[in-house]
């Protein structure tokens, strides 16, 4: 007799189980009953809705918010999902479509389509959401409100007809979840890996395509068709950044106001920063190179520079780390490079305390990566942000746990107007040599971005493409041979 196929999902050529989910749900419920949290509780989350462009009937794209993903998998809109704590027995409530909906959406499915599909124990309409809830008797509902550190938007709370029957907190679930989320399993591990293959994939692939005389946004175009052809990469985790030469130095290039729309042109530094999305878990990597494939000395320096930094924090990564004393790393280790090349002068000590380091890399080191490529858990309650340049900026301040999985993003900018301000700045004129710095304000800059998990003794580095300067002059090479 053969063996039912447990429910899943695949779009590319990775088969995730939907028992994820279960997981996740027994650890969130194991989480609350360890600190006497919950009992007799039922939580309650509602699912992300259909959005259209403005005021027209054009929809947007459909993607899952992430905690309601994280915990039930559902990827259609319109859902509301329900656990009881001490039995975790999961529910999901289903939007009740109209007849219409045949005629221009497809087969209306039933209730029992979703139950096996999601494998849950009940599925229910949403009308019926109340009703449902009451015959459980709840000492009270768990619902999901609270601040997400990166964005400082609030998540959204489950509100449905008839919550006002009971007895609901807001507070109690988020810290909860939240934690769970940064922690990921090996069933998530496995999801970031392909993400990363494909995505690194995309990278090697736009370096062995392009040429000077190209436009940024046919890089774009590259790794999106590469992602979601060879992948089945829907959505990317983040708007595309694609810098070549001046540009490299706008952290968040790619925005409406500019859009990734200029000429390479030969010799230009190119800072690509580009991650696909699969099952709604990201990616989120950075390759600088040289378009045509062979660095000036310049761009050696800057970007041995970068290279250093990010491998002597890779080798201190591990539980118990901190990532503040991380990023210093990271940027004592760029400072230490620009001086033996004759670009900052003075103490390397001294020119910390004067925050130099933070004129070159004004980001932080990293962040935390999940189903957000910013994912949550930076700043637990209680944990405060730090006031000086450069640290203001990091997406969290805490030691490092086995399971995390963050990116490790040290770069190397020369922002004009950075620059210009420091050089009338007493406190941090006299380290800056600014002659040879004005042969640098037209450079762009150079990040290196890699995705690793912290792992019991080190870490487990999840991006595969190439990184030194050697490996990067051959690949290059060998893909021009090949014309």
């Amino acid at each position: 007799m053969a063996v039912k196929a447990e429910p899943s999902f695949c779009l590319g050529s990775l088969n995730v189980s939907v028992t994820l989910h279960d997981t996740n749900r027994k650890r969130l419920c194991k989480s609350l009953t360890e600190k006497g949290v919950g009992a007799g509780a039922i939580i309650v989350l509602q699912g992300g809705e259909e959005t259209n462009r403005y005021c027209t009937d054009t929809a947007l794209v459909f993607r899952q918010e992430s905690y309601f993903h994280w915990t039930f998998g559902v990827l259609e809109s319109g859902f509301y999902g329900a656990i009881d704590v001490d039995s975790g027995k999961s529910i999901l409530f289903c939007p009740k479509l109209p007849e219409e909906y045949a005629i221009w959406m497809g087969v209306i499915l039933p209730k029992s389509h979703f139950k096996e599909k999601y494998a849950v124990d009940e599925v229910h309409y949403v009308e019926e959401i109340a009703d449902v809830l009451e015959s459980m008797n709840p000492s009270m509902l768990l619902t999901l409100r609270g601040v997400n550190t990166d964005s400082g938007s609030t998540c959204q709370e489950a509100v449905f007809e008839g919550v006002h029957k009971f007895k609901v907190n807001n507070t109690l679930l988020h810290p909860h979840i939240m934690e769970c989320r940064v922690i990921k399993t090996p069933q998530e591990l496995e999801i970031l890996r392909y993400t990363n293959k494909i995505s690194s994939e995309a990278h090697m692939e736009i370096m062995r395509k392009i040429r000077p005389g190209m436009k940024e946004y046919e890089m774009e175009s590259l790794f999106q068709h590469y992602c979601y052809s060879k992948g089945g990469c829907r959505h990317t985790s983040y708007t595309c950044i694609c810098g070549s030469g001046k540009n490299g130095a706008v952290l968040h290039y790619g925005h409406a106001g500019a859009p990734n729309d200029k000429v390479i042109n030969d010799g230009d530094m190119c800072l690509f920063d580009m991650g696909g999305e699969y099952y709604c878990y990201a990616s989120d990597i950075t390759c600088s190179f040289p378009v045509n494939g062979k660095f000036t000395n310049n761009q050696k320096i800057i970007y041995q520079a970068v290279y250093d930094a990010s491998r002597a924090v890779m080798k201190e990564v591990k539980p118990g780390a901190s990532w503040v004393e991380m990023h210093r790393l990271a940027e004592r280790t760029i400072l230490l490079v620009l001086k033996q090349h004759g670009l900052v002068q003075g103490d390397l000590d001294e020119m910390v305390k004067a925050n130099i380091g933070a004129l070159f890399m004004p980001h932080g080191l990293g962040h935390f990566m999940g189903l957000d490529v910013h994912d949550v858990g930076g700043y637990p309650e209680g944990t405060e942000r730090m006031e000086k340049p450069g640290l203001k900026s990091l997406r969290t301040v805490r030691h490092l746990q086995a399971g995390m999985v963050l990116t490790i993003e040290p770069g190397c900018y020369f922002i004009q107007s950075v620059l210009e301000q420091a050089f009338n700045n007493e406190t941090q004129a006299p380290f800056l040599c600014q002659q040879e710095l004005q042969r640098f304000m037209n450079f762009g800059g150079v990040r290196i971005e890699d995705d690793v998990v912290v792992t019991s003794d080190g870490m487990e580095l999840l991006t595969c493409v190439p990184r030194t300067i050697n490996d990067i002059e051959a690949f290059m090479a060998k893909a021009r041979e090949a014309e």
